[in-house]
């Protein structure tokens, strides 16, 4: 495999969240013929992270849209955090978690992305918690849930996971899902926004097909 896809995405961005069941399913089907490597934009970093009821005006009628645009569901449990307004939005540690998982089990990368978004918009987990990345942990098998958790406070963690939000400029990646892929030395734009299993194939398979 001499191709490489780069899914650039955000665990907080209600958009990739939708978008994770089509590129679930084009991994199931292209990880014989193509790596893939999920990058985490930084897209609520700083000043843009704090608590959720900060920005729950927009999410209520964002996440209405991305329901009927995309047939994912958010659950109950987050649709009463998102009224508390109390639990804190940043994509730091979530960020960290898809990196560390991501050196652990590179070929498992794209599950534990689809994982982590179920468990902040399906079942209300906070992404700032360390019992959510225990959880998750226990879900996706691996043995010592709690040293995965602790690492992820780690400041090597840390440092990765800057290099993916550098990686992400480097490839002018200004809104998320964004879908690049590499192959016979270019690079390929096919997807920026949320875009339909079919069409998101298609638009693969054109540029497999150049020499």
């Amino acid at each position: 495999m001499n191709s490489t896809l780069y899914y650039i995405y955000d665990a907080l961005c209600g958009w990739c969240y939708g978008f994770s069941p089509v590129m679930k399913k084009l991994h199931e089907n292209y990880q014989e013929q193509l790596h893939f490597k999920v990058i985490s934009g930084g897209m609520v970093l700083g000043e843009r992270a704090g608590p959720i009821g900060q920005v729950a005006p927009y999410i209520k009628g964002a996440y209405k849209r991305v329901e009927e645009m995309t047939g994912v569901i958010f659950g109950e449990p987050f649709l009463e955090v998102l009224d508390k307004g109390e639990m804190i939005f940043s994509s730091d540690m979530p960020s960290r978690a898809l990196t560390h998982f991501r050196s652990l089990y590179p070929q498992r990368q794209v599950e534990f992305a689809h994982a982590l978004q179920g468990a902040i918009y399906s079942k209300g987990l906070s992404p700032q918690d360390d019992s959510t990345y225990l959880q998750l942990a226990g879900e996706m098998g691996i043995a010592d849930k709690e040293f995965f958790a602790a690492s992820l406070h780690l400041s090597s963690v840390a440092r990765e996971t800057e290099d993916d939000y550098k990686e992400a400029q480097r490839f002018q990646a200004n809104g998320f899902p964004t879908v690049i892929v590499q192959h016979g030395g270019n690079y390929y734009l096919i997807a920026r926004g949320y875009t339909d299993y079919d069409s998101l194939e298609e638009r693969l398979k054109q540029v497999l097909s150049k020499n």
